[in-house]
């Protein structure tokens, strides 16, 4: 593959950490983030880290604090946050109240999949697409989780209180058959329905006095 692309290949994690690299994407098993990430970080190099940022809460934090003492950018990769749709939804509650957000992500088992649960894999995009919906954090976490097929947990049912007194909930499982990706957020003032596959986004505004709304796609 190097030679395909005229690139550089390395045996070993020490050689590509002191290749002189301006920046680097670590998307290894999720086991070796912190360390990798920390290295790099600490050589003054930025990280693009594939998500789950690390393993646990206190590699995560090692990561994060190994950039801030070395000045250098740290991002992990919540790619859906950049979905389209995700952005179109984003556009249309721009100075709205949100009430409520309701994600679903759910597909059959991936057979590759051994080191996480749904929660660390799935769920971690949804988490941070409500985050970055509302500009709020979430400050009270009531979760479910159910395992049946998997060594971890495959089934999760998690709601959400954030400081902005928003609530949300994210439907999340490798038992579904059919994969389905879908975002509901409702504001005092509209309704806005997003298919993060499909990218098809609709708004629901101005309710009648019959109970009705006006509607209108929005992407």
């Amino acid at each position: 593959m190097a030679g395909l692309y005229d690139a550089t290949a390395f045996t070993t994690a020490e050689d590509f950490v002191a290749a002189g690299l301006d920046a680097a994407v670590v998307a290894t098993p999720n086991r070796y983030h912190a360390d990798l990430s920390v290295a790099l970080l600490e050589k003054g190099v930025h990280v693009l880290v594939e998500k789950p940022i690390a393993a646990t809460v206190a590699d995560a934090q090692r990561m994060i604090d190994a950039a801030r003492a070395s000045d250098r950018v740290l991002m992990v990769g919540q790619v859906e946050r950049f979905n389209p749709a995700v952005e179109a939804v984003k556009r249309a509650i721009q100075g709205e109240d949100v009430i409520s957000i309701q994600i679903t992500r759910v597909g059959p088992f991936p057979p590759r999949m051994g080191e996480v649960g749904v929660v660390i894999d799935l769920a971690v995009h949804d988490i941070d697409i409500i985050r970055h919906l509302t500009d709020s954090e979430i400050v009270e976490v009531q979760p479910q989780l159910a395992r049946t097929k998997a060594e971890r947990e495959d089934t999760a049912l998690l709601q959400f209180r954030l400081a902005n007194g928003a609530i949300a909930h994210i439907t999340t499982n490798w038992v579904t058959p059919y994969k389905t990706r879908t975002l509901q957020v409702a504001t005092k003032g509209k309704f806005v329905v997003a298919d993060l596959m499909t990218r098809q986004v609709t708004e629901y505004f101005g309710q009648q006095p019959d109970g009705s709304y006006s509607t209108r796609g929005v992407m």
